[in-house]
């Protein structure tokens, strides 16, 4: 599931925190390395420090899909706003008249 990263260089962090504090943050089978990145790119996420293009390459997601379900999964709302909505909007109508221009055609050709 997890794809290779594609930056030039990766920062490696270390957190010195007591186990007992780590087995709080982390359920039982979880690594809590892995709940500490996902942590961080959360609240880089909410803050609108990263894109969801970022996450993606962060936690080494294949798909945008997978950030959604991830992003679903810890209560954090996708940024979307009225711009991406009209995007969207004008997307869905060139959309559709491209379908009802080629069903015209193939209409006309077997009629």
């Amino acid at each position: 599931m997890r794809s290779t990263l594609c930056y030039s260089q990766l920062v490696q962090i270390t957190l010195n925190i007591p186990d007992d504090l780590a087995r709080q943050v982390a359920s039982e089978g979880k690594d809590p390395a892995r709940v500490a990145l996902e942590a961080l790119a959360l609240e880089g996420y909410r803050s609108e420090l990263l894109s969801e293009s970022a996450l993606r390459q962060m936690l080494g997601f294949q798909t945008r899909m997978e950030v959604h379900a991830f992003l679903k999964q810890h209560g954090v709302y996708l940024h979307y706003d009225v711009s991406d909505l009209l995007q969207d909007r004008a997307t869905a109508q060139q959309v559709r008249s491209k379908r009802q221009s080629a069903e015209s055609r193939g209409e006309r050709r077997s009629g």
